[in-house]
């Protein structure tokens, strides 16, 4: 008889059974087995918080056949993912199999790969009855508020809207941005910039004011500005003092969880969620060519920065062939881990620095060959030299004023030959500068005033969020990609580009939330709420006490709210639009119904004109000319297809680019997945081009 492995995906359980071989049936739960019924609450607040489970309505066959194949084995391994959500999942399966709970049946791999199959086969011990109980604790308590509070917004607001312990907070953080936003009031200042040269070089170079009399220099408007330099341009330009200096760059940590998705959301335009589904694919093992099955990646979700001994070992020998010892840090590097962190598992890195991405780029789709890229070159980076800049500050004095100017050299390019972390805003590029000395006479080629005004907080784009959440202890790493599609599914938040931006209906809950249950809403609150949750996974809190201090004071504040707004119904702002409605002449209003968004005349009912929301795509049909709208599908998917549409029948899963054809000059099209590449559709039209980079017109 074989021994029976139970892990959660047929991709890890392929990969997996490559390694065990003869003697080892591996088979996929395909996620959790049981869980909370979807239609009622399912947890007895009476009696200590107790869940009711049950199995997952169509995973019948599946279970009958986990139940058959442990019955049929010699012994079963729990080989679930190892996190808090894996770890349930196991205990589940115990349950369900009635396999002895004391056992040494629980196994985990931090990574999918012949060392890493057998050191967790080497090491089985008993469900983790703490990470258990956290992961219950959680699910109970967003069980509570979604099931208790979303009544209360049904009645309140209208049907079908959610409140989440997570995701309200989040929602929260976007609308406070945009009250910011709103609320700024820009202010107008100028700055003094001035174009000289040296005797040493004919080389011009750019110096700024700094200063008048040891005080910052300050000019509230252009009248001020033009004094300052009606005594500039008159001035004599002396270097004052030249400092010269060498600056050290340390590269960037490994990757965990947040930064992961942070990066790959600035560099690649990936969402969360793509991110994560791509990373799970990468740990769960690809098919590369003479090897089979291997997981490129370690687990993907960890706020850790530890990297085991051998790992470091195998990134020094990469580097040490690939670009020579010069490139090695005197000494390994130590990264320390954010406050907090749970440290289960070391930072994602590929389990195998010698496969690089262009090695495996023949067996990966283009999403997964570009975040192995990614995660591959920031972990060989990060065991990689310092880059070694020499940087010049120049003072530049004229009359009462002081000028400015600095600039580097590239002494040694260290880890930057490899990577450099994208950064939300990048500045300007620092430049060289001519040969100066102390004394040096500079002529003056050109000086002006240039206006600008403060600007107001930027909009958060779902990396900045991310940081957010994080630096502020909001959710953990696998909550981040779940809690930002759920505030869009539900019409919370939109995107913008890569911005996100709350709806009229978001800013609305919002405000109903922090007026009636703040501490839902409240930043602090919550992150305690987290911390108290992740005491209970180290068995340094009780879960049932844990649930009980939350929830009295929800109960009692959630029927203070009902009595107090009794009656009470709120209404979410139509978003007026300048489209005219052809029937009556009044300015059509965005509302939303089953289906989604619509344009409907506000003279309703007198006029009940509505229209579909168009959404364009800067594209133009190949057969008839029409513009390409972005449309879904009846199962939701997305697709896009001719406005003409049904006397045009044009529709393509294919994305419209902005960029036209060079041959036909129609719209460009491009295809993804394992064939990916940019073509025309147009009949008679057979360009084709290579689609490994992505343009701006495709980001997400």
């Amino acid at each position: 008889m074989s021994k029976l492995v139970i892990v959660e995906s047929p991709a890890k359980a392929k990969t997996i059974k490559k390694y065990l071989g003869n003697g080892f049936e591996v088979v996929a739960s395909m996620g959790h087995v049981r869980d909370l019924p979807k239609s009622k609450l399912g947890v007895d607040l009476e009696n200590s918080f107790a869940p009711k489970y049950e199995e997952i309505k169509g995973k019948e066959t599946l279970i009958s056949s986990l139940k058959s194949a442990a019955k049929k084995s010699s012994g079963v391994f729990l080989a679930t993912d190892p996190d808090r959500e894996g770890e349930a999942i196991s205990w589940h399966l115990a349950q369900m199999l009635g396999l002895d709970l004391a056992a040494s049946n629980r196994v985990t791999f931090n990574e999918i790969t012949k060392s890493g199959i057998q050191n967790g086969m080497a090491a089985p011990r008993t469900i983790d009855q703490n990470l258990v109980n956290a992961q219950q604790a959680r699910r109970i308590l967003d069980r509570i508020v979604g099931y208790q509070l979303s009544p209360f917004l049904w009645k309140k607001v209208r049907r079908g809207l959610s409140a989440g312990r997570v995701q309200s907070v989040a929602v929260r953080l976007i609308v406070d941005r945009e009250e910011e936003i709103r609320a700024f009031k820009p202010e107008e200042y100028w700055t003094i910039d001035a174009k000289v040269s040296g005797s040493r070089s004919p080389a011009a170079f750019d110096i700024r004011l700094a200063s008048k009399n040891g005080e910052k220099a300050a000019f509230g408007d252009e009248a001020a500005a033009n004094a300052a330099l009606e005594e500039l341009r008159g001035a004599e330009y002396l270097v004052s003092n030249v400092k010269k200096s060498v600056r050290r760059r340390s590269p960037s940590p490994p990757f965990t969880t947040s930064t992961l998705q942070q990066e790959a959301s600035r560099r690649l335009g990936f969402q969360a969620r793509r991110t994560m589904k791509v990373a799970q694919e990468l740990y769960e093992g690809i098919e590369l060519e003479n090897m089979g099955a291997v997981g490129l990646i370690t687990y993907m979700r960890t706020d850790s920065l530890r990297i085991s001994a051998e790992a470091v070992a195998e990134a020094e020998d990469f580097i040490r062939t690939n670009y020579s010892k010069d490139y090695l840090p005197p000494s390994r590097r130590e990264f320390k881990s954010r406050s907090g962190s749970q440290d289960a598992h070391e930072a994602i890195r590929p389990t195998m620095p010698t496969i690089t991405p262009d090695q495996a780029k023949a067996s990966l789709t283009a999403d997964q060959y570009k975040l192995y890229k990614l995660i591959w070159e920031r972990f060989i980076a990060s065991q990689m030299a310092n880059c070694l800049l020499d940087t010049v500050s120049v003072d530049i004095t004229a009359g009462e004023y002081l000028f400015k100017a600095s600039g580097y050299t590239v002494r040694f390019d260290g880890f930057t030959v490899l990577y450099e972390e994208t950064k939300e805003e990048e500045g300007e590029k620092s430049k060289a500068l001519p040969p100066l000395e102390k004394g040096d006479l500079l002529k003056l080629l050109k000086i002006e005033g240039n206006q600008h005004f403060t600007q107001p907080p930027p909009r958060y784009s779902e990396a900045s969020l991310i940081k957010t959440l994080e630096e502020n202890g909001i959710g953990r790493p696998s909550t981040y990609a779940p809690t930002i599609t759920t505030i869009l599914q539900r019409g919370y938040v939109e995107r913008n580009q890569k911005l996100l931006i709350p709806t009229a209906l978001g800013e609305v809950i919002t405000k109903l939330l922090e007026e009636q249950f703040s501490s839902i809403v409240d930043v602090t609150f919550t992150a305690k709420m987290e911390n108290d949750l992740d005491k209970v996974e180290v068995g340094k809190a009780d879960w049932v006490k844990t649930l009980s201090a939350f929830y009295g004071d929800f109960e009692k504040t959630l029927k203070h709210a009902e009595e107090k707004m009794d009656g009470v119904r709120v209404k979410v702002p139509d978003e007026a639009t300048d489209i005219v409605c052809e029937l009556c002449g009044r300015n059509m209003v965005i509302k939303t119904g089953r289906f989604g968004k619509f344009l409907a005349c506000p003279g309703f009912p007198e006029c009940k004109n509505t229209k579909k929301i168009v959404q364009e795509t800067g594209g133009f049909c190949p057969v008839c000319g029409g513009r390409v709208l972005a449309k879904k599908s009846k199962n939701g998917r997305g697709y896009y297809g001719c406005e003409h549409n049904p006397k045009c029948s044009f529709m393509t899963w294919d994305k419209p680019l902005t960029e036209k054809c060079p041959k036909c000059g129609s719209t460009l099209f491009k295809k993804t997945g394992n064939h990916a590449k940019i073509h025309c559709l147009k009949e008679g039209c057979d360009y084709e081009a290579a689609a490994d980079s992505v343009t701006e017109s495709e980001k997400e």
